[in-house]
């Protein structure tokens, strides 16, 4: 349970107790790579409940070893006192919680148990929990230089991976209904990758979800890697167009290239079958207009006066379809026939499905339609 001397210490309490109990990763046979994280019957993340919320492996139960407080209890004592009585308050904490978590989460694990536990670096607190559990005589592996080497791989990932697919592109103005194609798509079986539904998030000003924040960033990557690893490169991956951030996600840089280097499919129903669709997918919006006059004065820079205080006017009348055509006609479609023009330059070429109903039926149907290969012939955008 030794630190590392040689190494400098650490500034603050959270890297005070990452270095005092992960600073020296520990060597032996059942250390594996990312590669093999698919072999194992469960992953064990023994980080902090914080470290767990930021990023974790896909699939990962958070099992501290040691919870927030007691790292920083550590810590301050390392910094305070000595690193020798925080290793001791550490080892006393650490053994407490592998107790628990053995008599809590673990008791029903069967004798062939395969767990692969890790940490931050692959040192001391995935060591001692594998150490214990190793003993007790279940085969468990650690992962070779912790979270850091998962994420590390996970960025190399996203620079190729996204490279080797042919991606089917949904194009269409706000209203579309774009990521119910997706969904219909998906139950019907096809890859399809959610870039919305990942980022919890609709990627505009109203696009927030309702009792839900967007996942960090490298949550939101892991998710995105781990969907796209599992697909097979031998049929397309349907996804949505999207800007280069959605809310407050940035799209990896790689993905976005390939998905503008791929054909597009514009979905472009009636403009009253739009307004329609977008009142019921926004009727969480329309009940809270003091919420929705917040979120659209961050268009006051974009737009006049009048038209600002139009819409005020709108939402104070209650008068949502005439107010969400406005808001398409006046604001949304303008931005995305801007946005699409220089993301999409073969846009107006490209085949267009012009569904008359956006209700789930007649989603479903056409999802069913495109999958079977009756998809529209390429048109002008005016024709």
């Amino acid at each position: 349970m030794a630190c590392d001397r040689s190494q400098p210490a650490p500034r603050d309490s959270v890297d005070l107790i990452t270095h005092a109990w992960d600073a020296r990763p520990l060597k032996h046979d059942n250390m594996v790579t990312i590669a093999r994280m698919d072999e194992f019957d469960e992953i064990i993340d023994v980080r902090s409940g914080s470290e767990f919320l930021q990023d974790h492996l896909p699939g990962a139960g958070n099992h501290p070893v040691l919870d927030d407080e007691e790292r920083a209890r550590v810590g301050t004592l390392y910094k305070q006192v000595s690193p020798f009585d925080a290793r001791k308050l550490g080892a006393v904490l650490v053994a407490r919680n592998i107790a628990r978590h053995i008599e809590s989460s673990f008791a029903d694990r069967p004798r062939d148990w395969h767990p692969l536990v890790y940490c931050w670096r692959g040192g001391q607190r995935s060591g001692a929990m594998a150490h214990v559990l190793r003993d007790i005589g279940w085969r468990v592996a650690t992962l070779e230089s912790g979270y850091q080497s998962y994420r590390r791989g996970v960025l190399a990932q996203l620079e190729i991976l996204p490279g080797r697919f042919t991606f089917q592109v949904l194009c269409g103005a706000t209203g579309s209904g774009k990521s119910r194609f997706l969904e219909a798509l998906a139950a019907h079986g096809a890859q399809v990758l959610d870039l919305e539904q990942i980022a919890r998030h609709r990627g505009s000003v109203l696009g927030s979800w309702p009792g839900e924040a967007q996942p960090s960033q490298k949550w939101f990557e892991s998710q995105v890697w781990n969907t796209l690893r599992k697909f097979d490169p031998a049929h397309p991956v349907w996804i949505e167009s999207e800007s280069r951030k959605i809310g407050s996600i940035q799209v990896p840089t790689a993905l976005l290239g390939s998905m503008r280097a791929s054909s597009c499919l514009r979905v472009e129903p009636p403009i009253d079958e739009r307004v329609r669709f977008l009142v019921g997918e926004y009727a969480h919006m329309l009940t809270e207009p003091a919420v929705l006059k917040d979120r659209l004065s961050q268009l006051a820079a974009l737009q006049s006066r009048e038209v600002m205080a139009r819409w005020t006017a709108l939402i104070d009348a209650r008068a949502w379809e005439v107010l969400v055509r406005d808001l398409l006609e006046n604001h949304y479609d303008p931005l995305y026939r801007r946005s699409m023009a220089k993301s999409y330059p073969s846009i107006d070429f490209s085949p267009v499905l012009r569904p008359r109903r956006l209700d789930p039926g007649s989603i479903a149907a056409h999802a069913l339609e495109l999958l079977d290969g009756k998809q529209p012939a390429a048109l002008p955008a005016n024709a």
